[in-house]
């Protein structure tokens, strides 16, 4: 119950902060239309400050700037093929291209104010229109290869951001100037846009934190167009404007700066929350496959030390164990000793009854002389109806009897085989180490002779 309580007061916490972060994100969003605000409430539309200098370096900066995050997108573009960096990097080159002539201008504005003027409102709907094909295509598969490396496409749009540029200047110096009010229906348009595109952006993709810098920038972009409708030139309202747009420009560039060192593409940076989340399915993917790779590893292990028929172990992990444990008898001065047993008559079995029954002869006599030995005794297989014992901390005496033990509920085990009772039984071979020699090969061989020593002897007994 508690764990419970804590769990849903953790949860109410969570969404709780999560509407506090929204509300901050939002509030830092809107900040500057208080600033529009101020300036249109309490100052003079007429006060102004005519910055031609200042203007012409502002315009260069701005040239220089969009130029480079272009390219820079251009790049991003060209690696991951994401059909939103396309439209991206046309957006950038379209109000590069666009917004240019508006600095060569300056020094004409007063007698030429329409041309002066109406290529910032077209470069930031151009911009603003390009922009928004992008959002709608957000998420979509890649551009192919030969898509990406067409330069064709961009030589064309090229050539139509300058038919705008020239265009602009037809309407500015003609007749066309009076038809409609050009400068408030294009920045009333990259209004319209910016602001539906912060709404796409919020409902569809708030999730990805380059996509939430986008619907920054978009908003910075809605603003300041709001402050261009109600500034006049030169005033502060109309340099406010500038600032307001020049920041969402700032963001956005971030977000194609940063897009460029992680990923290379908008789409798949994610959010701290998001990478932690993902984080935490690949640690418990990674744990599982690691249990998996453990559980192999000791399977092989397990494979690779025991005979797969009977379960004792194989002949090479026999050796083994007896190394250690002469070993560690050495240390503590401990007997050790070794029980050489072989199946009576086991190839009659083979050839009367088959290999089944052989087989179902072998399992049943390991588990006799498993239910017989200790815990720590190892048993090992080293031929075909050959085993072996090692009997740590035990004396000759000690083994004989253990032998005995085992020969003795061989003999007495009967088998159900395909209708019938099979029985078998063992000669044992008794020998110790340090007793009959001191290394392997001298024990073995003591065993062994034991060994064949009841065999000769007429089999099913126990030689020590």
């Amino acid at each position: 119950m508690l764990i419970e309580a804590t769990t849903e007061s953790r949860g109410r916490i969570f969404l709780a902060t999560k509407t506090y972060e929204y509300l901050l994100k939002a509030s830092g969003a809107l900040i500057p239309l208080l600033g529009i605000w101020y300036l249109q409430e309490y100052q003079s539309p007429l006060l102004c400050s005519v910055e031609h200098t200042f203007h012409n370096f502002a315009v260069f900066a701005a040239i220089l700037v969009g130029s480079f995050v272009a390219i820079v997108t251009w790049h991003c573009y060209r690696f991951s093929g994401e059909p939103f960096l396309r439209w991206l990097t046309l957006g950038f080159i379209g109000f590069t291209v666009i917004y240019a002539p508006h600095g060569l201008f300056t020094s004409i504005s007063e007698l030429h104010m329409a041309l002066f003027l109406l290529y910032g409102p077209a470069s930031r709907l151009v911009m603003a229109l390009l922009l928004f094909i992008g959002l709608l295509s957000f998420g979509r598969g890649e551009d192919t290869q030969a898509e990406r490396d067409n330069h064709t496409r961009w030589l064309r749009w090229a050539v139509f951001f300058f038919l705008i540029d020239i265009f602009i200047a037809l309407v500015a110096e003609t007749s066309l100037l009076k038809l409609v009010s050009w400068r408030i229906w294009m920045e009333s348009g990259a209004l319209v846009i910016a602001m539906v595109g912060v709404m796409i952006v919020l409902v569809r993709h708030r999730s990805s934190p380059l996509m939430m810098t986008y619907a920054l920038s978009l908003a910075l972009f809605a603003q300041s167009s709001i402050a261009f409708l109600l500034a006049k030139p030169w005033n502060h309202q109309w340099w406010y404007a500038h600032i307001l747009f020049a920041i969402g420009f700032f963001f956005l560039s971030y977000g194609v700066v940063r897009a460029f060192h992680t990923t290379g593409a908008f789409s798949t940076v994610f959010s701290v929350e998001e990478l932690m989340s993902r984080l935490r399915v690949e640690k418990n993917n990674t744990e599982g496959a690691l249990h998996q790779l453990q559980a192999a590893n000791a399977e092989l292990a397990w494979m690779a030390s025991t005979d797969s028929l009977t379960g004792a172990n194989n002949r090479r992990h026999f050796l083994d164990e007896i190394e250690q444990e002469l070993g560690r008898a050495k240390r503590n001065g401990l007997p050790v000793s070794l029980l050489a047993l072989d199946i009576d008559h086991f190839k009659a079995v083979n050839d009367e009854y088959g290999h089944q029954a052989g087989d179902a002869v072998l399992m049943a006599f390991v588990e006799v002389i498993r239910e017989t030995l200790r815990p720590y005794d190892v048993l090992g297989r080293v031929g075909g109806e050959e085993f072996m014992v090692l009997l740590p901390d035990t004396s000759h005496e000690a083994a004989a009897v253990l032998a005995e033990r085992i020969r003795s509920r061989v003999e007495s085990m009967i088998m159900p085989f395909d209708g019938t009772t099979l029985s078998v039984t063992v000669s044992i071979g008794v020998a110790e180490f340090g007793v009959d020699g001191d290394s392997q090969d001298a024990v073995f061989k003591a065993a062994d002779t034991r060994l064949y020593q009841a065999k000769h002897e007429g089999r099913n007994r126990v030689i020590s």
